[in-house]
């Protein structure tokens, strides 16, 4: 059956505007967010007993969308209303994406995160650029001891997502004093559209002092525009988000430094994302 020619026009507008947007995406320095990470629970804030969430894992370029590579789960850490470690169940990695069962027993607040850290190395051999990306403990069995132009960048990475049954707590929301993390001020699954929430960024338990925080709203693949805006830290780490309006967020922080703590690596890149629910008033 032959589509009426109002519906192909459309189609043939929009295919044509996303290519344009890829084409200047692949141009951009860096191609900083070509690719986002993100963890998305089917639900953050719940009521009543014995509840459970199911999260999807997945690395994107369109938010809270599958269809680049899934996001792993070696390093899932979900952390309970009492600070204890709480054992996902039913983790399963797929082709697009992973997925886990959290089993909500405690009233309170639980954090998912996926917490990444290793070393990027990059070097010259026969004339050619290699590179490797893995744990620091596996660096000398893949990079050559005499590798020319080395260079080593430490990566610090943290995926991160709230839960809460119930009355919303503070314990699971302590940091730990390593890499880019959140500290919030408002606490995050209680976001309202048309308010504004406080947050503060802290780079190895101190303040993270003018950083630059992206916010994407989630439904990139239906719209022709990002959407994203930028908050921008205080002397204290702080920053503040208006939410525009109800719906999934994604929040990112990126910063490169010296301040590295494993061998021989020279630099660090440390990164953060977080998904949040902003509710209707």
């Amino acid at each position: 059956m032959k589509k009426p020619a109002r519906i192909s026009t459309r189609i043939s507008t929009r295919i044509s505007t996303r290519v344009a947007i890829l084409a200047l995406a692949a141009l951009a320095p860096l191609a900083a967010h070509a690719h986002r990470q993100w963890l998305l629970p089917s639900a953050t804030v719940l009521s009543g007993n014995n509840q459970w969430v199911t999260v999807d894992a997945a690395v994107s370029n369109d938010l809270f969308y599958f269809e680049h590579v899934p996001l792993r789960l070696d390093n899932l850490v979900v952390t309970g209303p009492d600070g204890a470690a709480i054992k996902p169940e039913n983790t399963s990695t797929g082709k697009y994406r992973s997925t886990f069962d959290l089993h909500l027993t405690q009233p309170g607040t639980y954090r998912l995160a996926v917490v990444n850290q290793g070393l990027f190395a990059s070097w010259k051999e026969d004339g050619q650029t290699k590179r490797w990306r893995g744990a620091a403990d596996a660096l000398a069995a893949n990079v050559p001891a005499n590798a020319q132009e080395l260079q080593v960048i430490e990566l610090t990475g943290r995926v991160e997502s709230y839960v809460t049954s119930g009355k919303p707590s503070k314990q699971a929301l302590t940091v730990t004093g390593r890499g880019l993390e959140l500290a919030p001020i408002t606490h995050p699954n209680d976001l309202a559209a048309g308010e504004t929430a406080s947050f503060r960024l802290l780079l190895d338990g101190k303040p993270a002092a003018n950083q630059k925080v992206s916010v994407v709203p989630g439904g990139i693949r239906y719209r022709d525009r990002l959407g994203e805006f930028d908050a921008t830290t205080d002397a204290d780490g702080k920053f503040n988000v208006k939410w525009p309006a109800a719906g999934m967020y994604w929040m990112e922080a990126e910063l490169r430094d010296e301040k590295t703590s494993i061998k021989p690596a020279t630099s660090r890149r440390a990164t953060y994302a977080v998904t949040v629910e902003v509710l209707p008033q």
